[in-house]
């Protein structure tokens, strides 16, 4: 096909010098539809790796579909979604959701007349792309919590049990003249400070050094008393947000001293600043924190739907139980809105018996009337 100088195109794209045949039309139309895309989020001031989030969903989709988007329905959406959810791994709600929006705002960008991107499908291919996602398939957002109900946090128990399985597995490979005690030290160590400062898996395994800094209110914790969070969850698009969480259990500085001054410096760091190297010198996957925590989960016979987020989840727990302020707690793990972090806590009968006890006991125990 062939286009003519000067006919309108949609934001972002490469305009063919004269008469240029395209070679792969639709391929190439697809192309420049991203790439215009991209411009205008970039011009929104997005967040680059949102961007290329977005981009790789909608490839995705129209990967499963075979087909091109001015031939899109909400049909495919529906087996698109379907897909996502069946198997043997099925895909969070907010996952889906997450794919669902990316398509939803590419097909807004494409149905929109400021970029003509459907007077140019008309001349080219005698069809134009429409919105394929509509209220009636996609999902809706009703809680800012949507975890599988048996998510939960480890008890202290379960808890003291995954850390002492830890430290036993590195003691033996140690004792035994492994090489491979150093990774084994170092999962163990990251897996303890997730839960010491009730960190998410990107947020912990980003980690630098110099990340850690002192606390002048808490010279027990030493320069461990502040880890200061440079990628923490993003919003909207906007770019990582950062939060200092303060160091609050007393274990925390041996633990991780002991690995920063001990084990790290074995790995031969070719970038002295970061905290979880790997043996080639690269920074920790969080696949490999996934199928780490699963194998030592597995191993001792925890519920298989644990996974590393429920050490975020026992941190909330475990303060709220401890008697932290709610507010500090919000603000350590960097929530929004406190009903959040509510929904993060998940505190044993006993800690609410004792709580009930204590209430009933305030409410109902007559003053002590002095004789005059």
């Amino acid at each position: 096909m062939v286009f003519s100088e000067g006919h309108g195109r949609g934001a972002g794209e490469s305009s063919p010098v004269g008469n240029v045949s395209l070679l792969r039309p639709a391929e190439q139309f697809f192309d420049e539809m991203l790439a215009g895309w991209s411009m205008q989020q970039t011009s929104r001031m997005l967040a680059a790796q949102t961007i290329k989030t977005r981009a790789a969903q909608v490839r995705r989709f129209a990967d499963f579909c075979g087909t091109s988007p001015w031939e899109w329905s909400p049909t495919d959406v529906e087996e698109w979604t379907t897909s996502l959810v069946s198997g043997a791994r099925p895909l969070a709600v907010s996952t889906v959701r997450a794919y669902q929006n990316a398509l939803a705002l590419f097909c807004d960008y494409l149905t929109d007349h400021r970029y003509g991107w459907a007077d140019r499908c008309v001349e080219a291919f005698g069809t134009h792309p429409v919105q394929v996602c509509h209220e009636w398939n996609t999902v809706v957002h009703t809680s800012d919590h949507e975890s599988r109900p048996a998510v939960r946090p480890l008890t202290r128990v379960e808890l003291q049990a995954f850390f002492d399985y830890a430290d036993e597995l590195v003691d033996r490979a140690r004792s035994s003249g492994r090489k491979g005690w150093l990774t084994l030290f170092r999962d163990a160590t990251l897996f303890k400070m997730i839960y010491a400062f009730g960190l998410r898996r990107r947020e912990v395994a980003m980690l630098d050094l110099p990340d850690f800094t002192r606390n002048p209110k808490g010279w027990e914790f030493g320069r461990f008393g502040v880890c200061n969070v440079r990628w923490g969850k993003a919003m909207k698009g906007s770019p990582p947000r950062r939060r200092a969480v303060l160091a609050v259990f007393d274990w925390t500085r041996p633990v991780i001293e002991e690995y920063v001054t001990e084990v790290r410096p074995r790995f031969g760091l070719a970038d002295a600043s970061i905290l979880w190297p790997t043996e080639r010198q690269g920074r920790i996957r969080l696949d490999h924190i996934d199928d780490r925590f699963a194998d030592w989960r597995d191993d001792l016979g925890l519920d298989p739907v644990v996974h590393p987020h429920c050490l975020r989840h026992s941190y909330v727990t475990h303060l709220i139980e401890d008697g932290f302020d709610p507010l500090f707690v919000q603000q350590q793990v960097g929530h929004r809105w406190g009903s959040t972090t509510a929904l993060y806590t998940g505190v044993s009968g006993d800690y609410r018996n004792r709580t009930l006890r204590r209430a009933l006991d305030a409410a109902f125990t007559a003053p002590t009337v002095e004789e005059g």
